[in-house]
């Protein structure tokens, strides 16, 4: 568990595949995501799935079938409870590591985007419009920027 005086975050390493993401890396990635809408303290997890689990979660919560590359669970805090826990992210090792081979990028950068894309979704951004997607693809653009990566959206 990584933890500052503002940010607790678990990983959970479900899969054991070479090359993954360290705690240190998501840890980097979550803070500087985490900068567009500044708290406090936050507390989540983030538990790194294979396609089996990541299809059981998408169709139990999501109700589509198939395996996806992230999903976000939003904590809705109870009234009168207080609570700095914004939610947990799960995300679909094989599947992201595909999909960057199949997009020509780095697989980091491809961690990178999609563990940054889970956050911005737990601290209330969506892509359920065109004008919300594009506030979302526009600050993912301009996160993945700070931290030296590529648009994830240029077409290699």
């Amino acid at each position: 568990m990584s933890n500052s005086n503002n940010l607790e975050l678990e990983v959970q390493y479900a899969v054991t595949l070479p090359d993954l993401p360290t705690d240190t890396d998501f840890y980097l990635w979550v803070k500087q995501a985490l900068s567009v809408k500044p708290r406090h303290r936050t507390e989540l997890v983030i538990r790194i799935v294979d396609e089996t689990e990541i299809a059981l979660l998408n169709q139990q919560y999501s109700h589509k079938t198939g395996s996806t590359n992230v999903l976000s669970f939003s904590f809705t805090n109870i009234p009168n409870v207080p609570s700095d826990l914004i939610g947990d992210i799960a995300l679909c090792a094989p599947v992201i590591i595909k999909e960057a081979m199949e997009q020509n990028k780095t697989v980091y950068a491809h961690w990178a985007h999609i563990t940054i894309h889970g956050v911005l979704h737990l601290i209330g951004y969506d892509h359920d419009t065109e004008l919300t997607a594009n506030e979302m693809e526009n600050l993912e653009r301009y996160i993945l920027y700070q931290l030296g990566y590529n648009d994830p959206y240029l077409e290699v």
